[in-house]
Parts: structure tokens; sequence; C-alpha cells
């Protein structure tokens, strides 16, 4: 698809009102829940931890802001975030609208990693997100390594890459999860499918990964454009097309990683949301890249609301709570665009 013109007029406005929808989602995940809080009030106690003044809230209350809800809306908006940005990279380097950041098996590196060391090792929290981070990174040499031809990495052989060592890397989650107790099962499954109720402690590193990720990606969005013309149009234009595609690749692949280790794969962000976007705003990767990140914070932020309120004061995990959302919303973005 052909990028249509974008002024900056029109680039600031639409991020904008993204930034005002991401406000409200963010308003809502820190307002509802098990215990219900009003907004106003929070705002109030924001502004009196700011200011040095008397917080409306109680103490009950104010814990339950600021010590569960915030911290854990703050990685949620990492994490969609990140995973969102990863899929407007793959589907534009890729030139598929159906590329989502799992489909080069960096989801399931990092998933091994989190496993072995959880079972071989009997890692805690933070030891697993490590392992996880650190088996995404692998898993990106090698997928590379192997879909790199004469004149770099061509789309077909990196999408059939990442099939083979993704069916390859599950079948060992699957050989590593027989090995493990009962007890262990239950916490590595519920970390497989999505969660956002871990330790926060490593909301920092991975926000930067996912900045500097993400800038990376942003700047590259010119030439992505160019490159969603065909690599041989793009060359002529100018592109230095294998650097491009280099930067993107592992920039995305980092983000992934960095999200996946932290929160476990959580699916269709990546996919649905830049999609969305796209039908929205149009292609031009300049506003999408940004568009994309606004809108996956704020839909993961409502999500992991949706995941403690349904049946509150039990939680569902954010994984389950994304695929029921957004497998119907892109079999309709798919039939609306097709």
């Amino acid at each position: 698809m052909r990028p249509g013109y974008l002024t900056s007029g029109r680039l600031v406005t639409v991020l904008a009102v993204l930034v005002i929808v991401l406000a409200i989602a963010c308003g809502v995940s820190l307002a509802f829940g098990s215990e219900r809080v009003p907004v106003g009030d929070i705002l109030a106690a924001m502004w009196a931890r700011a200011s040095g003044g008397t917080s409306p809230l109680s103490p009950e209350h104010s814990a339950i802001v600021f010590d569960v809800r915030l911290p854990r809306l703050a990685l949620a908006l990492v994490v969609g975030a990140s995973l969102s940005v990863a899929g407007s990279a793959f589907q534009a380097l890729l030139r598929n609208p159906l590329a989502e950041p799992y489909i080069l098996g960096v989801s399931s590196g990092a998933a091994l990693g989190a496993v072995l060391s959880a079972v071989v090792f009997a890692a805690a929290a933070t030891g697993r997100t490590m392992s996880a981070f650190a088996g995404a990174l692998v898993t990106i040499v090698v997928v590379y390594a192997i879909g790199e031809g004469r004149e770099g990495a061509p789309t077909e052989r990196l999408i059939l890459a990442g099939v083979i060592v993704n069916a390859f890397l599950s079948s060992a989650i699957i050989f590593l999860m027989t090995l493990t107790s009962e007890a262990g099962l239950r916490g590595i499954y519920s970390w497989l499918i999505g969660d956002l109720s871990g330790s926060s402690d490593a909301l920092w590193p991975i926000a930067l990964v996912t900045l500097a990720g993400g800038t990376a990606i942003a700047l590259c969005a010119r030439s992505m454009n160019l490159l969603m013309l065909g690599e041989r149009d793009a060359r002529a234009l100018g592109v230095a097309t294998r650097r491009v595609k280099v930067v993107v690749y592992c920039a995305a692949s980092m983000i992934t990683a960095a999200s996946v280790a932290v929160s476990g794969m959580i699916g269709f962000v990546g996919l649905v949301i830049p999609h969305a976007v796209r039908l929205v705003v149009g292609s031009d990767n300049r506003l999408v890249v940004p568009a994309s990140a606004l809108v996956g914070a704020a839909f993961l932020a409502l999500g992991d609301t949706l995941s403690r309120t349904l049946f509150a004061p039990r939680e569902i995990h954010i994984g389950v709570v994304t695929a029921l959302i957004g497998a119907p919303v892109f079999v309709y973005l798919l039939r609306r665009s097709w």
C-alpha cells in the first residue's frame, strides 16, 4: 500500500487525540477494579503527593492506587507500546499486514529461556526475566543467521527461518515442562499465557529498551515507507535497504524480547493494533509508528482493567483477554479491508 501524504498538522492532530485517549484509559485503569476509586480523588492525591499536600484518599485506597494499580498500569503501557511498535515495524519490513512480533520466533526464544531457568536452575522471577531476555537475543541472532542470504535477509527467508526456529523452540518448551513439578508447571503456564501481575522491578530497564528500539524504528520510518514499495525501487531511490532492514529487525526483535521477558506472551496486540491504525490513519510509518505505540498502550491498559474487574476479585490473565478481544476484532478488520 502506498503511503499517503502526511502534513505536520495532521501528525500533531492525530497524536494529540490519541494522547487524550491514552489519558482516559489510564484514568479508567486506576479507578476501576475490585474496589472503585473516584478519578477526581486520584488526581487530587497525585497533586497532593507532588505538592506535599493532604491526600483525599484513605490509606487503603492510596495503597490500591499507588502500590498496586499504578505499577501495573505502567507495565501495561510499556508492554502495549512495545508490542504495537514492533508489530508495525514487522508489517512494514515484511510487507505483510498479517505479520506480528512473534512471527520470527522471538517470543518462543524468550519463553524457552524463562522455562529453562525455572525448571533447571529454579530461578526467581528476576532471574527468569533475565533468562527470557537472553533467550530472545540468542533467537534473534539464530533466525537472522539462518535467513541471511547473499544479499542480506530476504523477507521470505526470514519468515521461513522464524517458522522453523519457532517450531523447534516450542517443542523444547513442551519437553522442559514435562520435567517440572505440578506447582512449577502452574507458574510457568501462567507466565506463558501473559501476566502483568508479577514484579515491576524490571520496568525501567524494559522501558529504556523500548524507548531506544522505538526511536530507532521511528527514525527509519521514511525508509520503511519506501521499502513497502519494494526493495528494488527503494534501493533505486537511495535507501540502504540492508542497513535499514537490519536496524528495524533488530530493534523490533529487541523490544519484543523485552516485553515478553517481563510479561510473558501476550497475543494479538502486535497484530491487531498496527493493522487497525493503518486502516484509520493510512500507511505512512511516520504516523503509524507513534500512533501504534499510543493505541497499543491504551488497549493493553483497558484490557488489564477488564482482566481485573470482569470476575473480581478473581483475575483473568491478560493474554486471554487480548485474545478474546483481538481475534473477533481482527476478523472484522480482515473482512473490511479484504
